[in-house]
């Protein structure tokens, strides 16, 4: 489904210190309301960059533990005056899965927003079990190389973006959204959909961590995921204790190790 454009130019004024203030225009990103439903039935509503919405929606089911790839039937996409409705049709298996129940809006800056109790916030990880092992060179090649992936953030400077590397560090896919949450959703859909190996790479993302984006990270089997920012520290404590090695403050001039070091090898003994 065409979702139209992405961005809106706007203008304003900008005032700098010592000079007068001038009239400029800025490429802003489209942010829009998309409900998304499980056979018929709304669950909640997310603002999202409208794009990849249906890699959106797949991603979500699946990181929030609704589904797995192979329950979700089929998928339809409408637009309203009011937004975009995705829902999905489910396995009969996974119907029986409780969703978190949400009673407000997912907001672009909240991977979490109308979760309506504290034990479904923060919720016991599935442990990643995987053999694959990465150098450190693949992680300074992956976050090197993220930047030309971009091209809505280049475009805007308003969006964050999440991608997957393979194990030597190539960026395979990248997604871009206003928000890092659905960022990380639409990439998580667009593996799912093109059935590519999450365990056999890691994820690469644009903001900082939270432990929500480790949640996404483990529920669709990856073993390693690489923040640009800083991780939080229930982000370094569900690391751990999914078995995700969790690296933050990756920059040009390197990167920090926060769980599961032992996955990051010297290069003689890598395994690729």
């Amino acid at each position: 489904m065409d979702q139209g454009p992405v961005t809106q130019p706007r203008t304003g004024l900008e005032w700098r210190p010592g000079g007068e203030a001038r009239r400029i225009e800025r490429i802003t990103p489209r942010e829009e309301a998309v409900g998304l439903s499980f056979d018929g039935r709304p669950h909640t509503v997310l603002m999202a960059t409208p794009a990849d919405l249906q890699e959106l929606a797949i991603g979500f089911a699946v990181t929030e533990g609704l589904a797995g790839r192979d329950d979700i039937l089929d998928v339809t996409e409408r637009r309203t005056a009011e937004g975009v409705l995705i829902d999905l049709t489910l396995s009969p298996a996974a119907r029986g899965r409780r969703a978190r129940p949400r009673g407000l809006e997912g907001r672009s800056s909240c991977g979490l927003c109308g979760v309506q109790r504290l034990a479904d916030a923060v919720r016991p990880l599935p442990r990643v079990i995987s053999d694959r092992s990465f150098r450190h060179e693949a992680v300074h090649r992956a976050t090197s190389a993220i930047g030309e992936l971009q091209t809505l953030g280049r475009l805007t400077r308003a969006t964050h973006a999440a991608a997957f590397a393979d194990a030597s560090g190539t960026l395979l896919l990248a997604r871009e959204d206003v928000g890092r949450h659905n960022a990380l959703d639409k990439l998580a859909g667009a593996l799912l959909r093109g059935g590519v190996d999450a365990s056999q790479g890691f994820v690469v993302v644009t903001s900082r961590c939270s432990f929500e984006m480790v949640e996404k990270t483990a529920r669709i089997g990856c073993p390693m995921i690489v923040a640009v920012s800083a991780p939080t520290d229930l982000a370094i404590r569900k690391a751990e204790e999914a078995g995700v090695t969790l690296i933050a403050l990756a920059r040009a001039d390197g990167h920090a190790v926060f769980s599961c070091a032992e996955r990051l090898m010297a290069e003689d003994h890598a395994h690729v």
